[in-house]
């Protein structure tokens, strides 16, 4: 229990709720808010109120941002993509432009086919996928190398193989820069089987 009023455990619970912060992280941020309030506690009250307002959902790919369709899909210079990338999560679509793969579209499914959690093709967006899917030359299969994952893969590989279009998958093996000895063994038999000629 903090120390504080009943305001200050409110702010500390609803930290902790957020991803990579617990309950000791949550109030050591809170204990930064408080003695930052001016330069920091209320220009981010202040945002999260804005934000609140103003990020939409992408109607096209999922993506948020603050205008719907995104930026991303009004980009006039992705208009013209033949590649469709297709990822999990928002996270996973901005972690790939960060990577800067390119003037690509996307497609955000909103998590993954997961049986033991309740989670069927009708809880993700997989049906506006293959509606879009025949407009493109590729759609690329961004998804995360879980048994979920790979399931979600293959359930969207039989959706479109009635389409024409090229159907592929990120490359999985040994990451730029990492050292044999320190991969796991399904990584490393997955590097071999995927190699590739020099």
């Amino acid at each position: 229990m903090a120390s504080g009023g009943p305001e200050i455990e409110q702010l500390i619970q609803l930290l902790a709720r957020l991803p990579g912060l617990g309950p000791r992280s949550a109030r050591r941020a809170v204990l930064h808010l408080i003695k930052k309030k001016e330069s920091l506690m209320i220009p981010l009250s202040a945002a999260l109120d804005r934000a609140v307002l103003a990020v939409k959902t992408c109607e096209v790919c999922g993506n948020v941002d603050t205008t719907s369709p995104c930026g991303i899909c009004a980009d006039p210079r992705r208009t013209e993509s033949g590649m469709l990338i297709v990822v999990e999560d928002v996270s996973d679509l901005w972690a790939l432009e960060r990577a800067g793969v390119g003037a690509v579209r996307y497609h955000v499914l909103g998590g993954v086919l997961s049986p033991l959690d309740g989670v069927g093709p009708d809880d993700i967006s997989i049906a506006s996928l293959v509606e879009r899917a025949p407009t493109f030359k590729e759609v690329v299969l961004a998804v995360n190398a879980t048994v979920e994952g790979q399931t979600t893969a293959h359930y969207i590989t039989d959706r479109l193989t009635e389409s024409d279009t090229k159907i592929t998958r990120l490359a999985h093996g040994v990451p730029v820069g990492g050292e044999l000895d320190y991969l796991d063994e399904g990584t490393l038999s997955q590097a071999l089987r995927a190699r590739t000629q020099i």
